[in-house]
């Protein structure tokens, strides 16, 4: 450990899946949340941190660990396309979509080629530099962890065998790693069984982070992720209290591992935070659902199951309320004429697609287009300069003195323009309104509950609670949240 630590406070970071002011406060007017009230009142609450785009766990995560958008990390959204192998990434869609793309290479791309081919190397991770300073850190279930330390993940028997994978995976993490059943701090088998999601639970997230509690053995950092919120808000809806309610009652577990909840701040700084937020999704199906084969059906689309043919025009990558179209042949199937036919559906709020440095933006619900690119005579309040020309409405921009400031879709210029640079291709963008999401061959939909991936700040904004420190990020935007960290770390 670096000589200084001894001096700073340990970092417990919570990652709580879609974790969202509205539920929040209506969970703690109910006395549903006491941990997060008690969080509340001895720190900083924030409602409006700005959440990566596409607004999906695997992006959000690389850029925390990073810091840096997708142009740059690498790590498109959870489905893309992969030019270069001729084939369709997914990082963990429905269960039919992975079986049509093959089983056994959909959990390679997941417990290994996410964080050891895909995640760009030109860009540590958090864990990578703290080990660089000689300062130790934890991952706990966070589904982003490439660290410095040669392990090995343990794959269990029955996934083995249905899949096709090896029993063991080279892996490198941080010192102390915890995923799931496949590597564990807490040698005592808890909440990791196969219908308990191999440990990818809430209650395994927090027997783990207890253990190094009451063990005495916190690092410098610890992050520590809790997926069950997310599918509770998919299915309840955005004001969802029960699954805040569930969350916060491990929160507490957490707090009572300590002589009292109070005790638990005296040494530590604690950063609680979602990752991405939800949009409200239709009750009526013909509303809720964009079914993009029927829109695009004109063009012949890549069939998940039988992959890239030499007849195939275009290829869809689904990630819920955004979707990648890409085209495969621009003279069969060019861009601008696949954003014409998709202008014609009220319900999609944003298409873009790319020529050399400039994005031009269209929309089904305004006429005209956007465009713009980087290094330009307007700027905004992340102190990123920009050129613009056309109808700002389609990002709801406004525009006073040459200063930008951002409507329902918060760092728009940088975040879209930064996915246009996260991969190779010739693709449009498309992020639907509030009430509707995109539906592919196999993808899932959320009728009547809430959806995540778009543009819009109901997908982007994230609450934050901080206690334990007056510090705060730059800015905003979980983009500025590790050197945030290192500040508070080393």
């Amino acid at each position: 450990m670096a000589p200084d630590q001894s001096q700073k406070k340990r970092i417990i970071m919570l990652m709580i899946d879609t974790l969202m002011d509205q539920s929040i406060q209506a969970a703690i007017k109910d006395g549903k949340a006491p941990a997060l009230q008690f969080f509340m009142k001895n720190g900083r609450y924030i409602s409006n941190l700005v959440s990566p785009f596409p607004t999906m766990s695997v992006n959000v995560d690389s850029t925390l660990l990073t810091g840096v958008y997708s142009d740059k990390h690498k790590i498109p959204g959870l489905l893309w396309y992969n030019e270069k192998e001729k084939r369709i990434i997914d990082y963990g869609g429905h269960v039919s979509e992975l079986f049509k793309l093959g089983l056994k290479q959909s959990m390679v791309d997941i417990f290994y080629n996410l964080n050891h081919e895909h995640l760009s190397k030109q860009h540590k991770t958090i864990h990578e530099i703290l080990k660089d300073k000689g300062i130790q850190s934890a991952s706990i279930n966070a589904l982003l962890y490439r660290g410095s330390y040669a392990t090995q993940l343990k794959i269990p028997f029955l996934l083995s065998l249905f899949t096709g994978l090896k029993r063991e995976l080279n892996s490198y993490a941080p010192n102390l790693y915890s995923y799931g059943a496949m590597h564990k701090l807490n040698p005592l088998k808890k909440n990791s069984f196969f219908w308990q999601k191999y440990g990818f639970n809430d209650k395994f997230s927090s027997n783990e982070l207890a253990y190094l509690i009451n063990r005495n053995e916190l690092p410098a950092f610890t992050i520590v992720y809790y997926p069950d919120l997310d599918q509770s808000v998919h299915k309840n809806g955005r004001t969802d209290i029960k699954g805040i309610e569930k969350v916060d009652q491990q929160l507490q577990k957490i707090l009572n591992q300590f002589q009292s909840w109070e005790d638990a701040l005296a040494n530590t700084v604690w950063i609680i935070l979602g990752d991405n937020g939800q949009a409200w999704i239709n009750q009526n199906r013909k509303e809720a659902l964009i079914d993009l084969r029927k829109l695009l059906s004109s063009y012949r689309i890549v069939k998940l199951r039988k992959g890239v043919t030499l007849e195939d025009e275009i290829v869809l990558a689904v990630n819920e309320r955004m979707s990648f179209i890409y085209s495969l042949d621009t003279q069969k199937a060019p861009l601008e004429e696949i954003a014409k036919i998709l202008q014609k559906d009220s319900r999609i709020d944003v298409i873009a697609f790319k020529k050399q440095k400039t994005v031009t933006v269209t929309s089904g619900l305004h006429n005209g287009h956007l465009q713009f690119h980087p290094d330009g005579d307007y700027s905004d309040e992340y102190e990123q300069s920009w050129f613009i020309e056309g109808e700002k409405k389609i990002l709801d921009l406004s525009i006073t003195d040459k200063r930008i400031e951002y409507g329902d879709y918060p760092d728009a210029l940088a975040r879209l323009y930064s996915s246009f640079f996260s991969h190779e291709g010739e693709y449009i963008i498309v992020s639907a309104k509030p009430g509707s999401e995109f539906k592919g061959e196999s993808s899932p939909t959320h009728i009547g509950g809430a959806s995540h991936g778009g543009l819009h700040k109901q997908d982007s904004l994230v609450s934050m609670f901080v206690s334990g420190t007056d510090s705060t990020p730059r800015h905003m935007r979980i983009l500025d949240i590790k050197d945030w960290l290192l500040t508070l770390i080393s």
